[in-house]
């Protein structure tokens, strides 16, 4: 009787090389895991390929040519983030620092926007050397939490602003500054619509909702006759658009930013791209479960590929690139390692082709999506202790300066000058860094040098 020999132990087929270099079995994840958590942050996202452009051709930009900008810097981006830094982090062109950009640098300064370029180039310069010197932390340190807050939370209300201002909801009065516009105004009424849609959907935890609610007022629009409606395949896919217009500006115009009101733009670039991306990675990297004994594994790599980022979109023509938090939803979807930022890429890439729809999302359809923003950064102001008013009037000022002036940079000058003048009077001069004398001077300089 022939007896069949026991097969030995098969071992387990090796992890293949994709799922050993982004350590897939250490971070509990796969790739179909990680293909979704991707697609889900590039939805969650996928708004600021539309609202990129249309902010920036304000300042007279070429709207194509930043539209084609805008997915190339989150290819590249978010492709150093994960490879570099293995997070499962996104970036782009970041709200706030693009609204800076076109309606307090290039409308409210009157300076160029290739000079204005320049301003982006050096900061994320300045950024990525400071990062490497390890001198980022003294910088942290130095500017207090209130104010960091007070900044983000202020930044939210000027881009809520904006929002309301181009969906027609808020417009000039001579006697009032500003009141209620027309509802009865077809343009208006699809920017309110858009805002019940898009925040229905935020309050259902819609994933994306933010890009769907665009969607849905686009076809809203369509449908009443608001928007055109898209009559050739040509009208929504085409070839990516040319760079041309704004590639490379940043290089031609250095001879202009060695101004008072340039080295304070390229301050104001870099304070909120710094912050943004730090406060981004610790909320996106707490959220995965990355964060080992109170610190940030590879935050040093997550950080510079966020300045080589911005680098590299101020010589492809846009401004600031930021790490999304918009992150998180990818995360909350499964998401922990470098590949989610790769998919994401992937699907920017892809998004490259479909420009047409420029001409579809107009600005009462991008308007919620600014306001939604707005709403999301306004959550700052929680950590802000009001009772100590030492901490409140600079807070305070900086929120409520930005929107009113129409000035990012005004409302930081403001906050950054009254932040030592309250903590003196409070008898806690000591408390402040010399870092924030400094800086409360330079400001100074800068409203005498305005006057």
């Amino acid at each position: 009787m022939s007896t069949q020999l026991k097969q030995p132990h098969q071992p387990k087929a090796k992890e293949n090389a994709i799922a050993r270099f982004f350590d897939f079995n250490g971070l509990g994840t796969n790739m179909r895991t990680e293909f979704i958590a991707g697609m889900t942050t590039f939805f969650a996202m996928a708004y600021i390929l539309f609202v990129n452009p249309n902010t920036l051709a304000e300042a007279g930009m070429d709207a194509g040519a930043v539209f084609g900008a805008t997915a190339l810097v989150a290819i590249i981006g978010s492709v150093t983030m994960g490879l570099l830094a293995n997070y499962p982090i996104a970036l782009a062109p970041g709200m706030g620092l693009n609204a800076f950009f076109a309606y307090s640098v290039v409308i409210g300064m009157g300076i160029p926007w290739q000079t204005a370029l320049s301003g982006v180039l050096v900061s994320g310069l300045v950024f990525m050397v400071l990062t490497a010197s390890g001198i980022r932390e003294m910088i942290i340190n130095a500017i207090p939490e209130p104010l960091k807050m007070a900044v983000a939370a202020g930044i939210g209300l000027f881009i809520a602003f904006i929002g309301l201002k181009t969906g027609g909801l808020v417009v000039a009065n001579e006697a009032t500054l500003v009141s209620l516009g027309d509802l009865s105004k077809g343009t208006t009424l699809l920017a309110v619509f858009g805002l019940v849609v898009s925040a229905v959907l935020m309050t259902r935890g819609v994933k994306g909702a933010i890009f769907f609610g665009m969607i849905l007022t686009a076809v809203a629009g369509m449908i009443f006759g608001l928007i055109p409606i898209p009559t050739s395949l040509g009208e929504v896919i085409s070839a990516p658009p040319s760079i041309a217009p704004t590639f490379g500006q940043a290089f031609l115009h250095f001879d202009e930013i060695f101004t008072v009101q340039m080295m304070i733009v390229i301050l104001t670039f870099f304070f909120v791209d710094f912050f943004d991306t730090a406060g981004t990675l610790v909320a996106v990297a707490n959220q995965a479960g990355l964060i080992k004994e109170n610190k940030v594994p590879r935050a040093g790599r997550a950080l510079i590929a966020d300045s080589t980022a911005t680098v590299a979109g101020s010589i492809l023509g846009t401004s600031t690139t930021v790490s999304y938090i918009e992150s998180s939803a990818g995360v909350a979807a499964g998401g922990r390692s470098g590949m989610t930022a790769i998919v994401t890429a992937l699907f920017f890439g892809l998004a490259l082709f479909f420009s047409p729809l420029l001409a579809i999302i107009t600005a009462p359809v991008t308007a919620p999506a600014l306001i939604i923003v707005g709403v999301l950064m306004a959550a700052s102001l929680l950590q802000i202790d009001w009772k100590k008013f030492e901490y409140a009037v600079p807070a305070f000022l900086t929120v409520i300066m930005m929107p009113l002036t129409y000035s990012i940079a005004t409302g930081i000058a403001f906050g950054f000058l009254f932040y030592p003048v309250t903590m003196i009077a409070k008898g806690r001069a000591k408390e402040v860094h010399p870092i924030m004398y400094v800086l409360s001077l330079g400001f100074l300089g800068y409203f005498i040098w305005l006057h």
